[in-house]
């Protein structure tokens, strides 16, 4: 195939319009390959999740509360993930993160 004809936006809508055929292919693949599985498992007397279904996903459990706003109790953080507002204001003012830590 020669590409050398085309613009770059052109082309830059020929790779969009590819890789969307490439994730509508992968997913009618998956589908097909889901129904031919269940098609065998019925076969054989089984369902497909008792098969595949294996252990029930375990749910997280949420982090418990590290810092609390002192100026609004109900705004705490665990400490893990981004920094809310709250606590970068408070560190922008020059306090140490160790004072909002929960005792």
């Amino acid at each position: 195939m020669d590409l050398s004809n085309y613009t770059i936006e052109q082309l830059d809508q020929i790779k969009k319009d590819i890789d969307k055929e490439i994730v509508n292919r992968k997913k009618e693949n998956a589908k097909r390959a889901q129904q031919e599985l269940k098609k065998v498992a019925e076969s054989y007397g089984f369902n497909l999740a008792d098969l595949v279904g294996g252990a029930p996903v375990r749910a997280r459990k949420k982090a418990a509360a590290q810092f609390q706003n002192p100026n609004d109790a109900s705004q705490t953080w665990s400490g893990r993930g981004r920094k809310p507002a709250w606590v970068k204001a408070w560190e922008s003012a020059g306090r140490s993160i160790e004072d909002l830590r929960i005792a």
